[in-house]
């Protein structure tokens, strides 16, 4: 197998865990909580203060393999939640004091999504409509 295919093997199961991780714990808390999504709050948090802890000591060659950083953080956290690697770019822009490119990245991620989201709700409801 050639090492992209393994990498990716390596990546896909990390982020089979991370998905069900995540429908798990985002389930079980959306069940205990009112109707503020409390279960995608509570993943988005988790998965960013694990990227957060975890990025500096996988980033240690000496302490993890880069089969064992594909495996947790492409892979895990990949599949836990996206919003960590937003979380984690965001602040390295800030580290590297890249003011600008942080600003430019979290408003363009958070609003490119959520006007990218609205248009795909009104395809879906306009091919919906059409249906009928």
């Amino acid at each position: 197998m050639s090492d992209w295919l393994r990498d990716a093997a390596v990546v896909g199961l990390g982020g089979f865990f991370g998905s069900a991780g995540r429908f798990l714990l985002g389930g079980w808390v959306a069940v205990h909580a009112g109707s503020f999504p409390y279960g995608t709050l509570t993943v988005n948090v988790i998965g960013s203060l694990a990227i957060g802890f975890l990025a500096p000591i996988l980033a240690d060659r000496v302490i993890a393999a880069p089969t064992v950083r594909l495996l947790v953080m492409a892979g895990f956290l990949g599949g836990f939640t996206t919003f960590s690697a937003f979380s984690y770019e965001s602040l390295q822009l800030w580290h590297e004091g890249r003011w600008t490119a942080m600003l430019a990245n979290i408003g363009l991620s958070v609003g490119g999504c959520l006007l990218a989201a609205a248009a795909g709700m009104a395809a879906s409801r306009a091919l919906m409509a059409g249906e009928s």
